[in-house]
């Protein structure tokens, strides 16, 4: 089999991943829970989704379908599915509370939603209050053969009670969609490079989520220049990758369905990387060669005797992204693997990857050198360029940008400069020879794990409560989780416990966005005009910590 062309001009993501179909069909293309997949199963198979959705659905061209799903064979067969049927993707996060969900069903349109049987139970809360008029529900064996499909559905539901109760007024599991979708033939749609591939959702200032819109031709641009800046992993040779980070966040979104597939890599897919035993059983056997992860699952990983009794003799790429990397991680996980971790700098408004550490020319403590084609500067607070070597924000422009946020003008307004050029938010430092070492963070968000938290977000949520006057929260070091949230409060109700508000707190908000430190103070320092200065707490927090 021919090496496949990485720089050829795709022009739709569609196009992307017909040739690597075309090209790979058998060659293994997912492998998880013990069972392997083709590229040709993943072709026949996307394809009578594809036809599910066209001809009993009746969605057409530019509808957004919603996947809410872990990294299991049924996300890529959804995924490549509805890019053949035109649809827009809308990745959503299987953690999150029905008000988070809500929001995003709501605010992006969505006419479908695919979910986990594990956390149906959230959607059927609040379908009802949104368009999505077509529920279809997988568990989480369905790809398995018989008996084993049959035993792990079993299990999960009924031993491990994994599955709460859930009803929707209209639902069908996903196995009958693929029967439907074969007995019908559909004319695949012809995307365009400027269609709407991805509603990517982040936070906001507004302390809502907002979805990035990504276009095919965003999406085709990063995966090349991905290609481009870490040649040894599209040699030709099938690699074989690690698949632990979520497919609903950009970044893996990217790298695993759309750079390592259209290698013809074969992928190990990890649906709960928390659960690290199982973790190291599934990559026992496995030639690895590519790995992509954070920090926290680094540390996480080396700290298993399972893990670290696997052979690493193939390995020979170990990308990091989402959170700072620790140089401590960074040896220990060199001195078992003897592969050095690349790490790179993204975000979701540029599809996501900006800049990344390369094979022999990897700077610790800096984020590498940007992608091809993408320009890269500093600037002050009045917006004006800054010289080599001097600190500022650090400002993007390339074809991997979005084009903007969905539906609010004036919040993309807010992140552009004259020329297209995007405002990141992040500080940082640009050297002579082009690396970029990021300083602190601009904004206010708080990394916990490599997921982005909002504190205005969890400040909304949290003042809803009616014992609560005023809250801040700001993020505060953690050793493993890189960032932990404290929530400072200001109480209407001096008999509410901190016990109480973290109950609070755990159901209205995802895990990692739930403070894990509480303190009750009589008033929050203010600037002139009434704004919480989160800036102060974090000068206070310091203060204490020091002394």
């Amino acid at each position: 089999m021919g090496e496949i062309s990485l720089t050829a001009p795709f022009s739709t993501v569609a196009d992307l991943i017909e040739q690597a179909l075309s090209q790979y069909p058998d060659r293994i293309a997912f492998s998880c829970l013990g069972h392997e997949l083709t590229f040709a199963e993943v072709d026949r198979l996307s394809d009578q989704f594809a036809s599910y959705l066209v001809n009993e659905l009746k969605l057409v061209a530019g509808d957004r379908i919603a996947i809410q799903l872990p990294n299991i064979p049924q996300f890529p067969i959804v995924l490549y599915g509805a890019i053949r049927a035109g649809l827009t993707i809308v990745n959503t996060n299987p953690l999150y509370t029905p008000r988070e969900l809500k929001h995003q069903l709501c605010d992006s349109g969505a006419k479908a939603l695919v979910v986990l049987s594990n956390v149906a139970d959230k959607a059927a809360e609040i379908i009802n209050e949104t368009d999505v008029a077509n529920v279809i529900v997988t568990n989480l064996g369905d790809f398995l053969p018989q008996p084993k499909r049959l035993l792990v559905n079993f299990v999960v539901r009924y031993i491990k009670k994994m599955v709460p109760a859930f009803r929707f007024e209209k639902s069908i599991g996903f196995l009958q969609t693929l029967e439907l979708g074969k007995a019908k033939t559909y004319q695949r749609v012809q995307s365009k490079a400027e269609d709407i591939f991805v509603l990517q959702y982040t936070g906001g200032t507004t302390g809502l989520s907002k979805g990035a819109v990504l276009t095919h031709a965003n999406l085709c641009a990063n995966a090349d220049q991905i290609c481009r800046q870490l040649p040894e992993l599209f040699t030709g040779k099938q690699q074989v990758y690690c698949a632990p980070l979520p497919f609903y966040h950009i970044y893996a979104f990217n790298l695993h369905l759309l750079c390592a597939f259209l290698s013809g890599a074969k992928q190990i897919l990890i649906p709960n990387p928390r659960d690290i035993s199982s973790f190291a059983k599934a990559l026992k056997s496995q030639n690895l060669t590519v790995f992509i992860g954070l920090n926290t699952l680094f540390n996480a990983l080396l700290r298993d005797d399972e893990f670290r009794k696997l052979d690493f003799s193939t390995l020979t790429v170990t990308s990091a992204g989402g959170m700072a990397l620790t140089p401590d991680v960074a040896k220990r996980w060199y001195d078992l693997t003897a592969c050095e971790i690349l790490e790179g700098y993204g975000l979701t408004e540029t599809s996501p990857v900006i800049a990344s550490n390369q094979v022999g020319r990897n700077k610790k403590g800096t984020v590498g050198v940007a992608l091809a084609d993408t320009e890269v500067k500093v600037v002050d607070e009045n917006d004006q360029d800054l010289a080599v070597g001097e600190i500022g924000e650090l400002c993007v422009k390339g074809p991997q940008v979005m084009s903007g946020y969905w539906q609010q003008p004036e919040e993309t307004e807010n992140v552009f400069l004259e020329g297209g050029w995007f405002k990141t938010g992040d500080i940082a430092v640009i050297d002579e020879n082009g690396f970029i070492k990021l300083v602190d963070r601009k904004k206010d968000m708080i990394i916990v794990s490599g997921f982005n938290v909002y504190p205005n977000e969890i400040e909304e949520v949290v003042t809803q409560h009616p014992g609560i006057e005023e809250a801040a929260a700001i993020g505060v070091e953690h050793e493993s989780n890189g960032q932990t949230i404290k929530l400072y409060v200001v109480l209407s109700n001096k008999n509410l416990s901190k016990d109480a508000i973290i109950d609070y707190c755990r159901q209205h908000l995802t895990a990692y966005k739930v403070p894990k430190l509480i303190e009750v103070c009589e008033s929050l320092p203010k600037s002139n005009v009434g704004k919480i200065l989160r800036r102060k707490l974090r000068e206070k927090d310091e203060e204490t910590n020091v002394s």
